[in-house]
C-alpha cells in the first residue's frame, strides 16, 4: 500500500534543502524586519526551483493538508502548497482531465487562505492569484465584480491580488478588468501596489493594444503615482514616455 501523504512529509522535504544562509539573505530581501511589508515572516532558505520540486514530489496531497501548509509561518511551506494549488488547477483546465467542480475547490481554498491573511507576500499572490481568481472568473464567465471587491480592499496583499488576477484577463485579450483595477488603485501609493497595477497595464499594451494603453495613461497620468506610472510606460518610445510622465 501507497503510505498516505501529509503536510509534514512536505514540512520534512523542505527542512532537508533548508540553507540558513540563504534565509538570512531572503529575510533582508522582503523586508521581514519590524516595519518591513513582510515582517515576521519566516525563511527556511530555499530556492523557488527547489521548493516547486517538493511541491512536485507530493502531488496528491489531500486538499485539507494543502491548506494546512498555508497556515504555516514558514514562507516556504506556503509557496508550496500554492504550486500544488496552481498545478492542480492548471491540469484542471485542459480537456483531457477537466474538472470543474476541482477547480471551483481550489478557487474557494485560495480565497479562504487569502481573507485569513496566509497569502501575504509579493511573490505568493504573483505565482497565484492569476490562475486561482483571475483564470477561474474567465472561465466560469462569472464577471470581474470579485477583483473589484478585492481591489476596493485596503489590506495589501487582497488588493494586490485582485490587480495580479486581471492578468488571466490580459492573456486572453481583454484589457477592461485591468484598467478598473488600476483605477480603483490610482490613489494608493504603496510601493507594491504601484508596482503591480503599472506592470499589468505594460502587459495590456505588450498583448494588446498599445494605442489604449497610451489612451488610458493620457487619461490618467496626472494622478498615478511615480512607479506605477513608470512601470506602465516602460515599453513606449522614449519622447511618449516623457510626455506622459510630464503629465
Amino acid at each position: 500500500m501507497v503510505p498516505t501523504l501529509t503536510a509534514d512529509d512536505v514540512r520534512a522535504a523542505l527542512a532537508l534543502r533548508a540553507d540558513p544562509y540563504y534565509a538570512e539573505s531572503l529575510a533582508r530581501f522582503f523586508q521581514t524586519h519590524p516595519g518591513g511589508y513582510g515582517e515576521g515572516d519566516v525563511f527556511l532558505g530555499v530556492r523557488v526551483p527547489v521548493v516547486r520540486a517538493v511541491a512536485k514530489e507530493h502531488t496528491g496531497l489531500a486538499w485539507s493538508e494543502v491548506r494546512d501548509l498555508l497556515d504555516d509561518d514558514e514562507h516556504e511551506h506556503r509557496f508550496a502548497a500554492l504550486a500544488m494549488a496552481v498545478d492542480a488547477f492548471r491540469r484542471a483546465l485542459r480537456p483531457r482531465s477537466r474538472d470543474d467542480a476541482l477547480r471551483k475547490q481550489l478557487h474557494e481554498l485560495y480565497l479562504d487562505a487569502v481573507h485569513a491573511g496566509c497569502v501575504n507576500s509579493w511573490d505568493l499572490v504573483d505565482v497565484s492569484a492569476e490562475w486561482l481568481v483571475g483564470e477561474h472568473l474567465r472561465t466560469e464567465g462569472a464577471g470581474t465584480a470579485l477583483v473589484m471587491e478585492l481591489v476596493g480592499e485596503q489590506d495589501l496583499w487582497r488588493r494586490r491580488v485582485g490587480i495580479i488576477a486581471t492578468f488571466a484577463h490580459i492573456k486572453a485579450g481583454a484589457s477592461a478588468p485591468t484598467f478598473a483595477a488600476a483605477s480603483a488603485v490610482i490613489d494608493d501609493r504603496r510601493d507594491l501596489i504601484q508596482k503591480a497595477s503599472g506592470w499589468m497595464l505594460r502587459e495590456v499594451g505588450k498583448r494588446i493594444d498599445r494605442a489604449a494603453l497610451v489612451d488610458h495613461l493620457t487619461e490618467h497620468a496626472s494622478r498615478m503615482g511615480r512607479t506605477a506610472l513608470s512601470y506602465a510606460t516602460e515599453q513606449l518610445d522614449a519622447d511618449l514616455r516623457a510626455q506622459l510622465r510630464a503629465l
